[in-house]
């Protein structure tokens, strides 16, 4: 079939018969599932209009993307056009702004608050992560969301599906008086085991890889540092599949991800995110 002849026949696809009439299932294949993720994003706005500032749509030629967003409310349980970022909790509208602006040069620290350096994980799931950085003194704000990929404006539903190359990842905003770039990477490496490639624990899939992306050259220097103490005293001979390379755009993700765990998870049973507190992190338990 050619891509015309297919984009023919799937134009008489009722999608929004198909949405309606979707049955969540549960988490198989390293894919989240509408019922792991809860009942939220069935009450997630949806924003079929894209706002005057922030919230544009892009076309792309890519058959990748073409896919990836029709079919994206098999994924999703709904069809999403657009993500909203001004809906967003600070410093979730700032982080899109400098994405929209120049998708090549990352923030290395916060505009509004300029006494505050940002940090990019990955680490598969970003659920867990954020909660395990919002429990660490010093970090002021986290923001889940998508990194390391050239699609622009991209969406939950696009990179479920590996439409766009990005990876699921969190953005740390912290005070290096109060806490410093080398305690942050204890954090990562506490959680994280970098021997896996493209997934972590149930998540599979290459928005699942894992990665230190480094905003400045103190922070490269610091993550090769670490990098290479972990291979030689806790993974001799063995290939790390974790990324450590500059960073790139970073997307925040929808609203009903941000601090999802902390506001009740998939259980709605919220876990806390007190500074200091060293309760088990559970993601889908």
């Amino acid at each position: 079939l050619t891509l015309a002849t297919t984009t023919l026949a799937l134009s008489k696809i009722n999608v929004n018969a198909l949405s309606s009439s979707f049955v969540p299932m549960t988490t198989r294949g390293g894919r989240r599932s509408l019922s792991s993720l809860g009942r939220r994003k069935c009450n997630s706005k949806i924003t079929s209009t894209p706002p005057t500032r922030l919230s544009t749509t892009t076309t792309t030629t890519s058959t990748t993307m073409f896919f990836g967003n029709l079919f994206q409310n098999f994924n999703t349980g709904f069809v999403e056009s657009v993500i909203d970022y001004e809906t967003l909790n600070h410093p979730g509208p700032e982080l899109a702004n400098a994405a929209i602006q120049d998708s090549m040069k990352p923030l290395t620290q916060s505009v509004k608050d300029p006494q505050l350096e940002l940090a990019t994980f990955a680490g598969g799931c970003f659920w867990g992560l954020e909660l395990a950085y919002q429990r660490i003194p010093g970090v002021v704000y986290t923001t889940v969301g998508y990194t390391q990929g050239r699609e622009t404006y991209p969406t939950y539903g696009q990179v479920s599906v590996e439409a766009t190359g990005h990876t699921e990842a969190v953005c740390v905003y912290y005070n290096a008086t109060e806490c410093t770039y080398e305690e942050l990477l204890d954090v990562f490496f506490t959680r994280v085991n970098p021997l896996t490639v493209n997934g972590q624990g149930r998540d599979y899939g290459k928005q699942y890889r894992t990665g230190v992306y480094y905003h400045t050259p103190m922070q490269e220097n610091m993550a090769r540092a670490r990098f290479q103490q972990e291979q030689e005293q806790n993974y001799p001979g063995k290939p790390i599949a974790t990324e450590c390379k500059p960073s790139m755009a970073f997307w925040p993700a929808e609203k009903y991800h941000q601090k999802y765990l902390s506001r009740g998870g998939p259980r709605r049973v919220a876990q806390s995110a007190e500074k200091g507190c060293t309760d088990t992190i559970r993601c889908y338990g």
